[in-house]
């Protein structure tokens, strides 16, 4: 099977990148053809066809000139270089389906429409909440927020969601009024949901009820050594942003006199953690910026205890995945599809979400009690094994694309008598409803 892997990065950026990267390499063991379609960046992995990527635009922070914010939001509605880009890597490539995963600003949905065109069937993954929420993050101003939920999206405006700007906030909530009126998402055949929190909130929000599937990620324990004795310390790994809540784990780390963090990644916050660091817990917190996967590996297996602190709806993290993989208990929130993942006691502890207190008392609870860590961490190493294993992944990934095919196949099939324009978009633009 030849699978074209669509996402706005090529590079091991976040969940999403490490997911869609990991997927393919055992894609390709399993002898499969595996492709990649991005924006041009500088840290991107090679690609065959990279010389068809649209040039990169960076929107975080956004353009300062005038004409630089009119481009980029241009951009996020319509993108005629990422269209050209893929229908001249489906004209090379052709592949049998395309799997997308955040395509959204830098690459947009009109990319889409040349794979209906070609009768390529498409699924994708939802790593975040961007079709029900303008922010994608389902936060209003730190706070667990569903206003947005079921297209009312006029609601990020009026609460200056996006970093307290009533522009910024304005262009996502247009964004992502246009797209749904328009059905620019329609082409795509299914929607895989990661988590059952993911699944919930997607049909809550009239985004494609009918086409959502639940498949979960998977943690590849063959290549992973189980970490030897209970371990030291904390690990936190992702992205650096306030979502995150990496400065609740700062709190936390320094009310107990002897717990070290060690912080993977990077991101807006980095500066400001660092200094919240230095002041709160000095010597004890550090900072090691972007490392590579195995790199990463190796220091969960050193951990005590993996932490997952964040404040807003996790989907499943590949973190905790990872975590079980190594052997590693995991403290996290309650909140999105954290607790689908970790089972309090068993494998991990779960908190509520920005208590400082409450995530020191369950970091303690293991860095003061190493047997238990270690039980815990042979609890979450069987789980990985059993309940996430790459190959039932693959299945499930080859089960969807068939299905999306078929999809694909009885539409055109029946499209003159439901009254579909040329171009495949349903004469009822608000048919994802």
């Amino acid at each position: 099977m030849r699978i074209l892997h669509v996402n706005k990065f090529l590079h091991r950026r976040g969940g999403a990148e490490a997911y869609m990267e990991d997927v393919a390499g055992l894609q390709r063991g399993n002898g499969h053809r595996v492709a990649f379609f991005a924006m041009a960046h500088p840290d991107n992995r090679a690609s065959e066809f990279e010389r068809h990527f649209p040039s990169r635009v960076e929107l975080n922070p956004p353009p300062r000139s005038l004409h630089g914010r009119a481009v980029a939001v241009g951009r996020m509605l319509h993108s005629p270089s990422a269209r050209r880009g893929i229908e001249a890597v489906l004209e090379e490539f052709r592949p049998d389906v395309v799997h997308l995963h955040n395509v959204y600003h830098q690459l947009s949905p009109s990319i889409l429409r040349p794979l209906k065109r070609r009768g390529v069937p498409a699924v994708m993954t939802l790593h975040d909440y961007k079709l029900a929420c303008p922010t994608y993050r389902l936060l209003d101003h730190g706070e667990v927020c569903t206003a947005c939920v079921g297209m009312r999206f006029h609601n990020a405006v009026l609460r200056r969601c996006e970093g307290g700007s009533l522009g910024a906030s304005a262009v996502l909530a247009l964004e992502l009024t246009l797209h749904t009126l328009s059905g620019a998402y329609d082409p795509v055949g299914l929607f895989i949901c990661p988590s059952d929190f993911m699944a919930r909130t997607m049909r809550a929000a009239g985004v494609f009820p009918d086409r959502l599937r639940t498949l979960r990620h998977f943690a590849n324990t063959a290549d992973v050594a189980v970490r030897s004795g209970a371990g030291d310390g904390v690990v936190f790994a992702g992205r650096l942003s306030a979502e995150k809540g990496v400065d609740v784990l700062v709190e936390a780390v320094a009310n107990h006199p002897a717990a070290v963090l060690e912080v993977l990644g990077d991101g807006p916050d980095r500066g400001a953690l660092e200094a919240l660091a230095a002041r709160r817990a000095p010597g004890r917190i550090r900072f090691h910026g972007a490392v590579p996967k195995r790199r990463v590996e190796e220091m969960i297996r050193a951990a005590r205890v993996v932490a997952v602190p964040s404040r807003w709806h996790e989907n499943q993290p590949m973190i905790v995945l990872e975590a079980f993989a190594c052997g590693v208990p995991v403290v996290a929130t309650t909140l999105g599809g954290l607790p689908e993942l970790v089972e309090p006691g068993v494998d991990g502890l779960l908190v509520s979400a920005g208590s400082a207190p409450a995530l020191a008392e369950a970091v303690a609870a293991l860095l003061d009690d190493p047997a238990r860590a270690v039980r815990m961490g042979a609890a979450a190493r069987r789980k990985a094994e059993r309940h996430f294993r790459p190959a039932d992944h693959l299945d499930g990934l080859d089960l969807l694309y068939a299905e999306a095919g078929e999809r694909l196949r009885a539409q055109r099939r029946s499209a003159p008598a439901l009254g579909t324009t040329d171009a495949g978009r349903p004469a009822d633009a608000t048919a994802r409803r």
